[in-house]
């Protein structure tokens, strides 16, 4: 395998470390004033890319290419993942501002994705396994099939021999090892490795990297959603516990309490 290009989805998430609240429309969460971050799952991606880069150096991996749908504040999360090594970034620019009215849908981003991969025509395709703000652990799976292309889900080690992908995968009695040919989809797991941290001298060097942009019309990709969010509430406050002094006590609250 030759001139492998590599394509990375970089989505803007709240930060991790915020703890999200529903906003006063009961809809969503709320944005405003509220740090976002690069999905963590995204940033191990990156990170494989850039790797696996290291491992079969430049004569191989010849281009690094980080993607994200949002609005123009998710430019930001781009900048993140040039600074760690991405070579350029492709901004398909959606909203003004990060306002459930511009949340995208996994069906909507992979048609996003599908049309930039078409343009950009990369060799393999590598995503978080799911994004921390909605869980749904779709694209990937929907990107695939849109594209009729091969997938290994939730990687726990990815390695290239030629034009074969063999991934790592963790199930639930052990490991299970797949192989397929190039192009395919990969979507990472968490413990497939450390991200890095971006230098200063890097994240200087990302100011003057290629950042490209589009819009959903450009790329005449309907965005409109399929699915409509009734309402977000806050989960029931937990009710403090009581000690009791016997086994016979237990048994007896527990009766009392329908149990």
């Amino acid at each position: 395998m030759s001139n492998l290009k590599i394509l990375v989805g970089c989505k803007r998430v709240i930060d991790f470390a915020v703890k999200p609240r529903v906003n006063s429309a009961k809809k969503a969460v709320e944005t405003a004033n509220v740090k976002h971050s690069l999905n963590p799952f995204d940033e191990i991606a990156v990170e494989e890319a850039l790797r696996l880069r290291e491992k079969l150096g430049n004569n191989i991996v010849k281009e690094i290419i980080a993607l994200t749908c949002g609005p123009p504040k998710a430019q930001e999360q781009l900048r993140t993942a040039l600074a760690m090594g991405a070579d350029k970034a492709v901004h398909v620019e959606v909203g003004k501002d990060d306002s459930e009215a511009n949340i995208l849908q996994p069906l909507s981003v992979a048609k996003l994705f599908r049309a930039i991969i078409e343009k950009e025509q990369p060799n393999l395709v590598i995503l978080g396994k799911q994004a921390i703000d909605d869980d749904a652990s779709q694209t990937g799976q929907m990107l695939a099939g849109l594209l009729n292309w091969p997938q290994a889900t939730f990687a726990s080690k990815v390695d290239i021999n030629d034009d074969k992908l063999t991934v790592t995968r963790e199930v639930d009695g052990g490991l299970e090892t797949i192989s397929c040919k190039l192009p395919a989809i990969v979507t990472t797991d968490l413990r497939l490795n450390e991200p890095r941290f971006a230098t200063l001298p890097n994240i200087m060097k990302a100011k003057k990297k290629p950042l490209v942009k589009y819009t959903p019309d450009q790329l005449n990709v309907d965005i409109t959603p399929r699915l409509e969010i009734i309402s977000v509430t806050e989960p029931p406050v937990r009710k403090g516990g009581t000690k009791v002094e016997s086994v016979e006590e237990l048994i007896s609250k527990l009766k009392q309490a329908g149990l």
